[in-house]
C-alpha cells in the first residue's frame, strides 16, 4: 500500500517544510489540486491560495529526494495538452523521474464562470480529456506526433527532451462516472475514485451520501471490466482514493460517538459512516484495521489523505501507516 498527501493553500516556506516532513514520515507521494477557487459541498466557498500548482510541484520536487510529485488533479481545460506534456516532462526531469501526471475533466463550474473559460457539458469534456491524453502519450513516446481530433490538432509536433521515466510518467485520472472510468480503462496507470462531481459542476451532498462502501466496489468492478474489454491487463491499473477527513480518536467510545454524530448528516448508520470512502476515523488500531479492509475489499494500491492538520499527519506516519 502506498500513502500520499494532497496539500493546498499553504505558503512557500511551509510547503517546503511539509514536503520534507511528509517524506520523513514515510509517505510516498505528495500531490496538489488545481483550482482558481475552492468549493466544499453545495458551493460552500473555502479559503484558498491560488498559487500555480506546477510551480508548487517543482518546489516540492526540489525540497525532497524520494517523494513522487504530481497533481490530484490538473484541470484539462486550463491548459492545452502540449503544454501539460511539457510541464510534466520538466517536472519529471527536475525530480529525476519522480513525477506523475494527474489529470481530470474539470468540475468547479464557478471557476469557469469567473474566468470566462468555456465549460462544456460533461460529454464534450470527457471527449476532450480522452483526446488530450492521446496527444500527451504521443508526445511522450513518439519522435513526432500528428493528431487530428474534434478538439485538438497536432502536426508533426515534437517535444524534447523526453521525460526521464520511460515510456512515460504514470498517468493518474480522478473521478468516478462511467464515462471517466472508460477513459481511465484506456489510458490510466492509477485511478483515484471519488464521489461524482463532473456532471453537476459542484459537490452535491447527495452524491457524497451515495458514495458508500458498496458504490466504491462497484466502480472498481466497472473499471476492471472495461479495461478487459479494451484489451488491457485490468489488474495492472492501480486503485487510489482520497480521504477528505481523517480523525484519530483516543478510544473506541470516542470513535462511536463521532460516527453517530455524522450518521444523521450522511443519512447512514454509524457502521456505514465508519466505512465511508470520504472519512477515516478511529483509534490508530481501528484505522489500521479499516485501511487493511479497504485494501482488501476495494483492491486499493494507494490511499491519499487530504491535509488539514499537521499533528494528524504526524500520528498517521508514526502510529498507523507502518502497521498497514
Amino acid at each position: 500500500m502506498e500513502f500520499g498527501i494532497q496539500i493546498a493553500s499553504v505558503e512557500w516556506q511551509r510547503l517546503r517544510d511539509l514536503a520534507q516532513k511528509v517524506e520523513g514520515l514515510g509517505f510516498s507521494a505528495m500531490m496538489l489540486p488545481d483550482h482558481l477557487r475552492a468549493e466544499g459541498p453545495e458551493h460552500q466557498e473555502m479559503p484558498h491560495l491560488a498559487y500555480d500548482p506546477i510551480i508548487q510541484a517543482a518546489v516540492i520536487a526540489e525540497a525532497t529526494k524520494r517523494l513522487h510529485v504530481g497533481h490530484l488533479v490538473l484541470c484539462n481545460l486550463f491548459r492545452h495538452p502540449i503544454f501539460t506534456a511539457q510541464a510534466i516532462t520538466t517536472l519529471d526531469r527536475l525530480s529525476d523521474g519522480r513525477a506523475f501526471l494527474g489529470l481530470g475533466t474539470g468540475w468547479t463550474e464557478s471557476e469557469f464562470r469567473m474566468s470566462g473559460i468555456a465549460f462544456p457539458e460533461i460529454g464534450p469534456r470527457l471527449r476532450m480529456l480522452d483526446e488530450a491524453l492521446t496527444c500527451i502519450r504521443g508526445l511522450w513516446t513518439q519522435d513526432r506526433t500528428t493528431f487530428a481530433g474534434e478538439f485538438y490538432q497536432l502536426r508533426d509536433a515534437v517535444l524534447t527532451p523526453p521525460p526521464k521515466q520511460r515510456p512515460h510518467p504514470p498517468i493518474l485520472l480522478g473521478g468516478s462516472g462511467k464515462g471517466l472510468l472508460r477513459i481511465a480503462a484506456r489510458h490510466a496507470d492509477i485511478v483515484n475514485i471519488i464521489a461524482d462531481v463532473g456532471s453537476a459542476g459542484y459537490i452535491k451532498f447527495e452524491n457524497v451520501r451515495k458514495f458508500d462502501d458498496a458504490a466504491f466496489g462497484k466502480k472498481v468492478g466497472f473499471l476492471r471490466d472495461e479495461a478487459k474489454r479494451q484489451g488491457r491487463d485490468a489488474q495492472a491499473i492501480k486503485i487510489s482514493h482520497v480521504i477528505f477527513q481523517t480523525t484519530l480518536t483516543d478510544s473506541p467510545a470516542a470513535t462511536r460517538q463521532m460516527a453517530e454524530g455524522l450518521s444523521g448528516m450522511l443519512g447512514a448508520p454509524p457502521e456505514a459512516v465508519l466505512r465511508s470512502p470520504s472519512f477515516l476515523m478511529g483509534t490508530p488500531d481501528e484505522c489500521v484495521a479499516e485501511l487493511k479492509r479497504r485494501a482488501r475489499d476495494w483492491q486499493l494500491s494507494q490511499v491519499v489523505f487530504s491535509f488539514a492538520d499537521e499533528q494528524v499527519i504526524e500520528r498517521l506516519g508514526r502510529d498507523v501507516l507502518p502497521h498497514v
